[in-house]
């Protein structure tokens, strides 16, 4: 039988069977139809959900090809910046909020160590069970043993970023077991053998014909009609996931906090699939970043009003589901919950960089991020794309963090997806200053690479610091690149120079030098009398009187 990347079956055009199915026909037998081997997206089996493909420039290179691909994210963002923008501007209150929810992130990562062993103790009074993970092979490890001692061969599961984050589903596929996503956006891009793009949504890279061929071809028990229409689409993976919730024993699912004094958990959703998750199957597993604490039940308050507005620009949350423990004859019987670090520990070390542990998965960054809308999701090899994800996967990922990936590590490059137009900021529900972060970390990459040899870049900072320490040999340079103007065209843009200038030229316009200095024009217009200095002037500091 042959298999996705994510170990499901792959199903034939108009068969049923198997989890993609769900009719009784796992082994795919009696179909006549070729087998949808070849994956719908570009997007292969990453060989770790946090570094895979190409380095950003390249990857970012070959998607600004895809006019499609452009189309539709500008499409999408448009229509959730212009949702979130309208309903935050109805709270008069909102930056007091923003204030409230940063001061509260930074209260939690003061307090970490004392707030975890809190939650482990009253998830543990409830009935609960708390497992501690170091990193993603832990967390799979313990996840698999859990499922298998179920007698489980299939769980279902809520969308969750943890998850996607230590590469679960294929960690699950590996030992026997299917995960099934039933967050609509996640199940398209499970069945397309594809990639996550967007934190909040997954197959926002995705148009609507895109996704009928989708379900054509690899969801088993779609209508051989299906159209393109949103409803009909909808309709056709609720019929789907229905016979899924109503079999599976096991449920996976993250959570978007989790109350310290309580040991309450709570998810929030758009479509009501995490609630059938959450209640119905007799075990659940909650695999959850170590960073996802409130320290009081007060506090969910706050982030209750800020993650629906900033995330899918609603109020509130159509869906949101608390749970304490285990309650007897009311939901799973069984709960466990996975505390993840996964490199969290190394970032809350940082002094600059754990801000990005404040971060609630929100993806308004990306929203309005505008190299995000004109790449996607992908190009950031990182299940963590735009702005947040430059941040918080290079620090994730290893020694890089603190001492420079070096520019052997794909991530290293992601600090530079950004103009830093600070939107990220602006839009932030918990003021993460994002600009900040990444020029810490371009400098961090900077200072790693000092020494290197043959290095060009490296060797013209050095002739361009030696320049500008000396006020006369600044002066110098600026009247002999006046000379270039005669490089410039009519319209007073060189388009070619000679190299090495022509690796800037061969991509961007430059314009033309002017003819006069800026110290040449003042002197002329406000010391008439005073002739321009010499190039350098004996016994000139080097330094400008201002």
């Amino acid at each position: 039988m042959s298999r996705t990347f994510l170990g499901l079956p792959a199903l034939r055009r108009g068969g049923h069977g198997g989890p993609g199915g769900g009719t009784g026909d796992p082994a795919g037998a009696h179909r006549d139809s070729p087998v949808a081997d070849e994956p719908f997206g570009p997007v292969r089996h990453p060989d770790a959900p946090l570094r895979w493909g190409e380095s950003f420039p390249r990857a970012a290179k070959e998607a600004l090809g895809n006019a499609q691909l452009r189309r539709n994210l500008a499409h999408a963002t448009s229509t959730i910046r212009a949702r979130r923008a309208a309903v935050v501007g109805e709270v008069p209150d909102w930056e007091a909020l923003r204030d409230a929810g940063s001061a509260l992130k930074e209260q939690v990562l003061a307090r970490l160590p004392e707030l975890l062993e809190e939650l482990e103790r009253n998830v543990t009074a409830r009935g609960g069970v708390v497992h501690w993970a170091r990193d993603a092979a832990e967390a799979n490890r313990i996840v698999a043993g859990i499922v298998k001692a179920e007698g489980a061969d299939e769980v279902v599961k809520v969308k969750s970023m943890a998850t996607q984050e230590i590469g679960l589903n294929e960690a699950l596929a590996a030992e026997g077991i299917a995960a099934v996503e039933t967050d609509l956006a996640e199940l398209i891009v499970q069945l397309a053998d594809d990639m996550p793009s967007h934190i909040l949504v997954p197959a926002i890279h995705r148009n609507r014909s895109e996704i009928r061929d989708i379900f054509l071809a690899r969801m088993g028990d779609a209508p051989p009609d299906l159209s393109d229409v949103p409803r009909e689409l909808a309709m056709a993976a609720r019929a789907h996931l229905r016979r899924k919730f109503l079999s599976a024993k096991v449920a996976v699912s993250g959570a978007n906090f989790a109350v310290a004094s309580t040991g309450t958990l709570a998810v929030v959703e758009s479509e009501g699939n995490g609630r059938m998750c959450l209640t119905m199957p007799e075990t659940l597993v909650t695999v959850m970043g170590i960073e996802k604490l409130v320290p009081s039940f007060e506090d969910l308050e706050v982030f209750l009003q800020l993650l629906p507005r900033s995330s899918t620009g609603e109020r509130m949350n159509p869906y949101t589901s608390l749970w304490t423990g285990v309650t007897p004859g009311d939901g799973p019987q069984r709960f466990h919950l996975v505390l993840l670090d996964n490199g969290r520990s190394q970032v809350l070390a940082d002094e600059t960089g754990r801000a990005a542990l404040h971060c609630i998965r929100c993806s308004a960054c990306l929203n309005v991020c505008p190299v995000y809308e004109r790449v996607g999701g992908h190009a950031y090899g990182s299940v963590y794309p735009g702005p947040i994800g430059a941040i918080l996967t290079p620090q994730l990922t290893g020694p890089g963090a603190r001492t420079g990936g070096g520019h052997g590590d794909p991530n290293a490059a992601l600090p530079y997806a950004s103009t830093l137009c600070g939107a990220c900021y602006e839009v932030c529900p918990v003021k993460i200053d994002i600009p900040s972060i990444l020029v810490d970390l371009r400098a961090r990459e900077v200072d790693a690479d000092r020494g290197r040899l043959a290095d060009p870049t490296a060797a013209a900072m050095k002739v361009a610091g030696w320049v500008m320490s000396d006020g006369g040999r600044f002066a110098a340079a600026g009247r002999a690149a006046s000379l270039g103007r005669v490089a410039g065209g009519r319209d007073g843009v060189v388009r070619h120079l000679p190299f090495p200038g022509s690796r800037w030229t061969a991509s961007r316009d430059l314009p033309a030098p002017p003819g006069q200095t800026f110290r040449d024009w003042w002197t002329k217009e406000h010391e008439p009398g005073r002739t321009p200095p010499p190039a350098h002037e004996p016994g000139d500091s080097g330094e400008e009187q201002r």
